[in-house]
């Protein structure tokens, strides 16, 4: 049976559904590469909540969806951009699911990386109270023994006057860690208030900058999270790292020619895409556990187009699509969102992520997907 899908022309055109999903197995942790995945959250869709309320959580998804993920031997990346930090997710709800996503970790032995930053400064802010958020929320993730990762943060790109600015905040921070931290570099194509960090919109000053305040504390930094849309730069940049310090790719364009590495070296994964790939990115690494690198990039490689299109300008919105994706597979019970971001992105879009991710065989049930799919398109309008 054929599904009619819109288009961005405005034609509706048939689509013949899968019926018969890819199997995977779950598995031990990853060995060839250490792999995470950002995870989204989800919201409890019968809070009475407008758009500038607190997030209403619905925590018994939320946290049965990092199971899931940690039953495939991903690690979760907890409370990033994926899980709509500055866009729906306040400070508030980000202490509370850190919290719980460290405990459910500990629980079931997973592994988790949690998101430092300031987002409890809501207006202007001093050099000075910018490290004291940042020390907050790093105490915060330390007390729950998990892994620290430095994100970028709007307030410091605010407050700063220059590259030292930037160089001062971070490495006071690196000698308050009391383990070894990821520091993560979000492009402006993710948060356009990170526009010009590290002190400069050239890029090669920035990264000067960057690489810099590693090499001074390479023993507090496990590694970097790089998320510049930007292989070329990712490749340069992991050349350059010290010894030891790992380069994990935020590249959701690019990533399995980066994972896979070359001879030189390869970037290991903390991606927003691995949230819907999570069984099948899982899958692919296994391959390369054992040498297959061939098999690795033709599990991975068909996978491409659909991040791209998530993750396609405004790329910020790409969480709608993550969210509507974990809809449709049937990991929650709704397709809303924290903050009503479901409405980022157009029917048109959500029918074509529908159609590509069916294609790979991503929903465990394509009989359920299609029915949902229907369902949204009936509430559009569209005719049967």
């Amino acid at each position: 049976m054929t599904i009619r899908l819109p288009h961005p022309d405005g034609t509706l055109r048939a689509y013949e559904p899968r019926t018969e999903p890819l199997t995977f197995t779950t598995g031990a942790p990853l060995t060839s590469r250490t792999v995470f995945s950002a995870a989204h959250v989800v919201a409890d869709p019968y809070a009475d909540t407008t758009p500038d309320s607190p997030a209403a959580v619905d925590w018994d998804a939320t946290l049965a969806f990092r199971r899931h993920l940690w039953s495939h031997g991903l690690g979760v990346a907890e409370a990033m951009d994926t899980a709509q930090r500055g866009m729906g997710l306040d400070w508030s709800g980000a202490a509370e699911l850190i919290r719980r996503s460290a405990a459910e970790a500990k629980a079931v032995g997973g592994t988790i990386a949690c998101g430092v930053g300031t987002d409890q400064l809501t207006g202007p802010a001093t050099l000075d109270e910018v490290r004291a958020a940042y020390e907050e929320q790093l105490a915060l993730v330390e007390s729950t023994g998990a892994q620290a990762i430095l994100m970028a943060s709007r307030a410091l790109a605010a407050a700063a006057r220059s590259a030292d600015d930037y160089t001062t905040v971070c490495t006071h921070l690196l000698r308050q860690a009391s383990e070894p931290v990821i520091l993560h570099w979000l492009g402006p194509m993710f948060d356009p208030a990170l526009e010009g960090y590290w002190g400069s919109s050239d890029l090669d000053a920035a990264t000067s900058v960057f690489l810099d305040v590693i090499a001074a504390h390479p023993d507090k930094v496990e590694g970097i999270k790089v998320s510049l849309l930007d292989a070329r730069r990712e490749v340069d940049l992991r050349r350059r790292l010290p010894q030891g310090v790992r380069c994990y790719t935020g590249d959701d364009f690019d990533y399995p020619e980066l994972i896979a590495g070359d001879e030189q070296g390869f970037s290991h994964a903390l991606l927003g895409i691995f949230d819907p790939l999570g069984p099948l990115a899982a899958e692919a690494v296994r391959a390369l556990d054992t040498g297959d690198a061939a098999g690795f990039r033709n599990l991975l490689d068909p996978t491409v187009e659909l991040s791209r299109h998530l993750f396609q300008a405004p790329t910020r919105f790409y969480k709608t699509g993550v969210v509507f994706l974990a809809w449709l597979a049937g990991h929650q019970t709704h397709f809303s969102m924290v903050g009503g971001l479901q409405s980022a992105r157009s029917l048109p879009h959500l029918a074509r992520a529908y159609e590509l991710a069916d294609g790979l065989g991503l929903f465990p049930d394509p009989a359920t997907a299609e029915s949902r799919m229907r369902s949204l398109l009936t509430v559009y309008g569209v005719p049967r």
